[in-house]
């Protein structure tokens, strides 16, 4: 749509803009349009704008307004803006996020070496994932411009983005949870779980505080966390550890998929979450997780990208 002196529309097959990529080609055509006609303003309508696609509407100065009740129009003593709406129909789509626990798996393929352009099949191998559904997480990387082609492979071009807006929707990385209580220091417990695993064969890893404190300590803590790949009620009665409601002094995870501990580090002989995970964990933690998050990320993520 051109507000001007004759209105008009240029129309476009599309039922919500969610994805940068096709906004940045309606826009280019919509300039086009324009040309250089004076007292012309153009605004891109659809049933829904994404937060992303509004920021490019803004940079590349055209309007906007959708039917979740965002909208942006700036021309002249003009000033209108509403955003924060989300998608009142989100589209049902064969991959509707990126951030499904196998659909992520190439996500922490990527993300643990972002500076790195791979071919499709290695990724999908790194990750242990169907090449279709790599397939599928690559073009989704594309249209949301999170990644880029490059001589036929893919390689992150905002991999910090893609972080943030993973973590904004995160929902944790675990399918069981058992918060338990027992006597001794934190780190006589991280000790003692990690002979038992050991011993036993069992895959783990820590992350929260416990991870933190290996990798970028941050702060104190006084309760630990680990994935624990196994029965958790049976490890907790191996280690003599008492379930508890409220009070709980360490916290064992069992992971919702193999991701979860797919690159984990060893640091001083313990096994902890890849920076990745562990970031992604922290941002969901009580008491100066964000804090920590953000440490970490400054400290070990960023300077890799």
């Amino acid at each position: 749509m051109v507000l001007g002196q004759e209105p008009w529309t240029l129309p476009v097959e599309t039922t919500s803009l969610g994805e940068p990529r096709l906004v940045r080609g309606i826009i280019q055509r919509l300039q086009s349009a324009l040309g250089t006609a004076d007292r012309t303003y153009g605004v891109i309508a659809a049933p829904y704008i994404g937060p992303r696609s509004q920021e490019i509407c803004a940079e590349a100065g055209v309007g906007y307004l959708d039917l979740a009740g965002n909208c942006r129009l700036a021309f002249g003593p003009v000033f209108i803006e509403r955003k924060g709406f989300p998608n009142p129909k989100a589209e049902r789509r064969p991959l509707r996020t990126l951030f499904a626990p196998r659909a992520s798996r190439i996500l922490r393929v990527l993300l643990l070496q972002p500076k790195r352009a791979y071919q499709l099949q290695e990724a999908a191998r790194a990750a242990t994932v169907s090449l279709g559904l790599a397939f599928k997480v690559k073009q989704r990387l594309f249209d949301l411009e999170y990644a880029r082609e490059e001589e036929g492979r893919i390689r992150l071009s905002q991999p910090e983005r893609l972080l943030w807006d993973w973590a904004a929707t995160y929902a944790g990385g675990a399918r069981a949870r058992l918060d338990c209580y027992a006597v001794g220091e934190v780190a006589e417990l991280e000790g003692a779980l990690a002979s038992v695993c050991t011993a036993r064969g069992i895959p783990w890893a820590f992350t929260g505080f416990s991870g933190a404190a290996r990798v970028a300590p941050f702060a104190r803590y006084v309760r630990g966390a680990a994935y624990v790949d196994a029965d958790l009620e049976a490890v907790a009665a191996e280690l003599g550890w008492k379930a508890v409601p409220t009070g709980a002094n360490f916290v064992l995870l069992r992971p919702v998929d193999q991701g979860v501990l797919s690159n984990a580090q060893e640091v001083g002989g313990d096994l902890v979450v890849s920076n990745v995970q562990l970031y992604l964990d922290l941002v969901r933690e009580r008491g100066r997780g964000e804090e920590a998050a953000a440490f970490l990320l400054d400290q070990r993520l960023r300077p890799q990208w």
